[in-house]
């Protein structure tokens, strides 16, 4: 149930450009509609670095009107993985930065080696983050202290991001490079044994929660709490419950 895609674009620090966006693209969309996937994890195969934003590389080479497209495109395959239905980790073993950040930021729980470098750097190339970065980062740790990151540039470590709340998890990084990779591993075996549909529906709840006021925030947890009810799958964990025994749901 736990589904991992790997960032592999070693000579470019798997930096995005128009192909990797496009091949991130083609892969969450064939996991929406995929019932076997329970959790997601988003890693990098590239030793030291999680993702080291845009391939700018690449858009020195563009027209101005190709910049804009190819930053709506990013928005959007971004914006595709954080309405994944179901839970999202990002594994963060290195350096994520500008778009890279914003990638991690677009996922559910992000968990991180000490040893890892984070930072929306955009204004010291005179842009801003464009990718989802200036509503997602004042969202996770506040709007003041987005603000200072963001005009500052300012690139924190594991500890930092795990003391103001970037980070859910940080670890002390090991030989293989992967310490963060292997603890999303652990934490997405947590989720593999509770109710499939009571996940997605749990994770709706709260994305769509947070957007509203508290009445109209309990009014979607009504409305998903109603759509757990009538599942096969509720009713397997009530008996498992009742006889004492793991649940064997099957998302239904």
């Amino acid at each position: 149930g736990i589904v991992v895609l790997g960032l592999n674009r070693s000579h470019a620090k798997n930096a995005l450009n128009k192909n990797l966006l496009k091949m991130m693209t083609k892969a969450v969309d064939a996991l929406k509609s995929d019932k076997k996937v329970r959790t997601v994890i988003f890693r990098s195969e590239v030793p030291g670095i999680f993702c080291a934003g845009a391939d700018l590389k690449e858009r020195a080479k563009m027209h101005s009107s190709e910049v804009s497209s190819f930053v709506s495109k990013a928005r959007a395959a971004i914006n595709e993985m954080a309405n994944l239905p179901v839970p999202t980790i990002a594994a963060i073993d290195g350096a994520a930065l500008g778009g890279g950040l914003e990638l991690a930021l677009a996922c559910d729980i992000r968990v991180a080696a000490s040893s890892a470098k984070m930072g929306l750097v955009e204004t010291k190339l005179a842009i801003i983050p464009g990718a989802g970065g200036t509503q997602r980062l004042p969202r996770t740790i506040g709007v003041s202290l987005a603000k200072e990151l963001i005009f500052s540039a300012r690139i924190v470590d594991g500890e930092e991001a795990k003391s103001i709340g970037l980070v859910s998890h940080v670890v002390e990084q090991n030989d293989a490079g992967d310490a963060a990779y292997r603890r999303a591993l652990v934490l997405a075996r947590e989720f593999l044994p509770q109710g499939p549909l009571a996940m997605r529906a749990a994770k709706l709840a709260i994305n769509q929660g947070m957007e509203v006021d508290l009445v109209t925030g309990l009014a979607i947890e009504e409305a998903c709490y109603a759509q757990t009810i009538p599942t096969k799958d509720r009713i397997e964990g009530l008996l498992a419950f009742k006889e004492k025994r793991p649940p064997r749901y099957k998302g239904e």
